[in-house]
């Protein structure tokens, strides 16, 4: 649990909050007065996303040191590694609330969209219930779960010691899935250049 728990931090702080200021700029109007300035519109969303990053990243430190404080729980992999792959869940859910800013018109929106998605993610991680004991349907739609991927790798890297060899295609996934989806954020942010 403790893995899955650092997961949900993660997508929160990097999912969550930058969906919702994006939103909330654009009904405060503020974003137009950015959108006319010269500066690219990639330069924009990093410049927005990387102090959640920061947050994320300490909260996931924080989280560590209160497994190991409270329950005695140290990982036996690689923390290097752990923070690695926490790296990598946080640019595929801030690309995720990236798009979904991007196509609402209001913070009740994006909060719906984005709860909706992070519900269905959480039941396809495996971390409620195991992938192998899900309908054979089920099984298919987590091979798309960011969630999943994470998850086994966090538990293998915490659990088993693995080093990057034994999580390489874990890796590979999210890392094609950060780059798919942070290029549909970019490209779908609306900017006037």
């Amino acid at each position: 649990m403790i893995p899955a728990l650092m997961a949900m931090i993660m997508i929160m702080i990097c999912g969550f909050l930058p969906a919702l200021n994006i939103v909330g700029e654009k009904e405060a109007g503020t974003i137009d007065q950015i959108n006319v300035t010269p500066v690219r519109k990639w330069l924009f969303i990093l410049a927005k996303l990387i102090p959640y990053w920061v947050i994320a990243l300490i909260d996931f430190s924080i989280c560590l040191l209160l497994a190991w404080l409270l329950y005695g729980i140290t990982p036996v992999g690689s923390i290097a590694l752990l923070f690695v792959f926490a790296i990598a869940l946080a640019i595929v859910f801030s690309s995720i609330g990236l798009i979904i800013s991007n196509y609402s018109d209001s913070l009740q929106q994006a909060m719906l969209v984005m709860w909706f998605a992070l519900v269905c993610m959480m039941l396809l991680s495996g971390l409620f219930t195991p992938v192998r004991s899900m309908p054979d349907w089920a099984q298919i739609l987590t091979y798309a779960n960011p969630v999943r991927h994470y998850m086994d790798a966090a538990r293998t890297i915490f659990i088993r010691g693995s080093a990057f060899s034994g999580v390489v295609l874990q890796f590979s996934i999210l890392a094609a899935m950060g780059i798919i989806l942070a290029s549909l954020a970019v490209k779908s942010y609306k900017k006037n250049e």
